[in-house]
C-alpha cells in the first residue's frame, strides 16, 4: 500500500510517485487530503487519482474548495488576489460534479488490515482532521491528537516534514508532501506500508521530479 498527501494539483509530482510505486508493485493507494488546489492541473490530478482507485480523505484546502464562494472574498493585495483567482480557476476546472464528490470524502479513514488492526488516515489527526501531527510535537501533544483512536498506525497527511515515530505503543507517520514539499531540488514524499506476520513494515520514500 502507498500513502501520500498534499498533491495540490501538481500532476508531474504525482506521476513521479506513481512511477516509483509501479516499479515496487504497489496495489492500493491512499491519499490524505489537499488533493487539487495549488497547482495548474487540478482536473488532471483528480482524474489520475480516480484511475488508480485512490481512496482519499479531505484536507483543509479541499474543504475550502467546496464551501467558499470566491466572489465573496475581498483580497487586499496582489498575492491574495492571485490566490483567489487560482481558487476560482480550480473550482471551474473541476466542475460541480467533481466538487460534489470531494464534498462527500471522509475527514478520517480507517483501513482494516488482514490479520487484525487498522490504519487511521487523516489530513490532520483522529482528534481533529484540521490539526496535523507534525514532527516537532512532543509525545504528550501527539498522544492528545491521537485521542482514543483504536488504530495501531496513525498517518497524518498535513505534516510537511515526513517522519516515523512511536508514541505510547502506536506508530505515527507524517507523510510529507507530494506536490509542495519545502525542498530544492523538488522532491515528492510518500510512504509504503506492507503488512507482515510481525506487524506493519513502513518505508518512507521520496522521488525527485
Amino acid at each position: 500500500m502507498a500513502f501520500m498527501a498534499d498533491v495540490h494539483g501538481h500532476l508531474t509530482a504525482l506521476e513521479a510517485v506513481l512511477a516509483d510505486c509501479k516499479s515496487l508493485g504497489v496495489e492500493r493507494f491512499f491519499v490524505g487530503g489537499d488533493l487539487v488546489y495549488g497547482g495548474n492541473e487540478p482536473l488532471e490530478v483528480w482524474k489520475r487519482l480516480s484511475e488508480i482507485g485512490a481512496v482519499c480523505t479531505r484536507g483543509t484546502s479541499d474543504v475550502a474548495l467546496v464551501a467558499v464562494d470566491p466572489d465573496k472574498l475581498r483580497p487586499t493585495d496582489v498575492r491574495e488576489r492571485a490566490s483567489v483567482e487560482r481558487f476560482r480557476h480550480t473550482q471551474k476546472a473541476l466542475g460541480e460534479l467533481i466538487l460534489a464528490r470531494i464534498r462527500k470524502l471522509p475527514d478520517l479513514l480507517h483501513v482494516e488490515i488482514d490479520g487484525g488492526g487498522s490504519i487511521a488516515l487523516s489530513y490532520g489527526s483522529p482528534l481533529d482532521p484540521t490539526l496535523p501531527i507534525t514532527h516537532d510535537l512532543d509525545d504528550d501533544e501527539v498522544d492528545a491528537l491521537i485521542a482514543d483512536d483504536p488504530s495501531n498506525l496513525v498517518i497524518s497527511g498535513g505534516a510537511d516534514v515526513p517522519f516515523v515515530r512511536d508514541v505510547g505503543g502506536i506508530r505515527v507517520v507524517g507523510l510529507g508532501s507530494v506536490g509542495e514539499a519545502p525542498s530544492v531540488p523538488r522532491v515528492a514524499h510518500f510512504a509504503l506500508v506492507l503488512p507482515t506476520p510481525d506487524g506493519l513494515l513502513i518505508e518512507p520514500r521520496w522521488v525527485a521530479y
